[in-house]
């Protein structure tokens, strides 16, 4: 199944641009939000990148963090809240008035909108501790059912071996991005054995030798979270395929 998935999977073209909005446009909007993917496309963006973790009841919605209190107002544990509950906190307010009451989307709310949009995703599956597998297998499910005919608008990325591994037997056909902060030892690796497209790495832990033995591999390397122009730019003339940046509208411009 595997074998012939790779295959499957390196066929499967993967454009990706020189700027992708990072969990929306998440300096204007509120991050992982309907009102950020709008907010990106808005301001000319055609990829973004959204985190997905799993509710109580194993229903995949937009959120980075383990807990709730950041970015919305409720409290606790996301993992220990149903769907119902979480849909009922305003995820919007801590970011501005204007975007009181916006709720936490499903991620097929989400597909939804980016089809609609005729936007592409960079989909980082994000699990808390011990659902790996789950949230990775429901995550590719969403994406069989809502978006069966993704051709080079879906990546899926993780810092989860074990989540990169079920994406790749769930979804072969689906390019896949191993993310780390500084560069592993292992990279080439990991690499060959998850059948990875792309290489996601911060660009604070990475220094410009690591980039290019990477680069020099073939591999496109994704760098976050970018927002200064100039480093942006230096980042760019070194062969960064894309940088995800919370400002891609500035970013875009600084790379013109």
């Amino acid at each position: 199944m595997v074998a012939a998935g790779l295959g499957e999977a390196a066929a499967m073209p993967l454009h990706l641009p020189p700027v992708i909005a990072h969990r929306g446009a998440s300096a204007y909007a509120p991050e992982n939000t309907l009102a950020a993917i709008r907010e990106a496309h808005r301001r000319g963006c055609r990829w973004v990148e959204i985190d997905v973790k799993l509710t109580a009841d194993a229903v995949p919605i937009l959120m980075h963090d383990d807990r709730l209190g950041r970015t919305t107002t409720g409290r606790g544990a996301v993992r220990r809240r149903r769907l119902e509950e979480i849909r009922a906190l305003d995820a919007g307010s801590w970011k501005g008035r204007q975007f009181t009451g916006e709720p936490v989307p499903t991620f097929t709310e989400a597909l939804e909108l980016l089809r609609s949009l005729k936007m592409a995703v960079n989909v980082e599956i994000k699990p808390c501790r011990g659902r790996e597998l789950e949230t990775a297998w429901q995550v590719c499910q969403a994406l069989n059912e809502c978006w069966p005919e993704a051709d080079g608008n879906v990546l899926l990325s993780s810092f989860a071996i074990e989540s990169l591994r079920a994406a790749q037997e769930v979804a072969p056909h689906l390019p896949r991005g191993l993310l780390a902060e500084a560069l592993p030892r292992r990279w080439r690796e990991l690499i060959e054995e998850l059948a990875c497209r792309t290489l996601h790495l911060s660009h604070r832990r990475v220094s410009e030798r690591a980039l290019a033995s990477v680069i020099a591999s073939g591999t496109p390397v994704l760098c976050y979270t970018v927002n200064d122009p100039a480093r942006a730019r230096q980042l760019h003339a070194l062969g960064v395929t894309s940088l995800i940046s919370d400002v891609p509208d500035l970013v875009a411009a600084a790379l013109q």
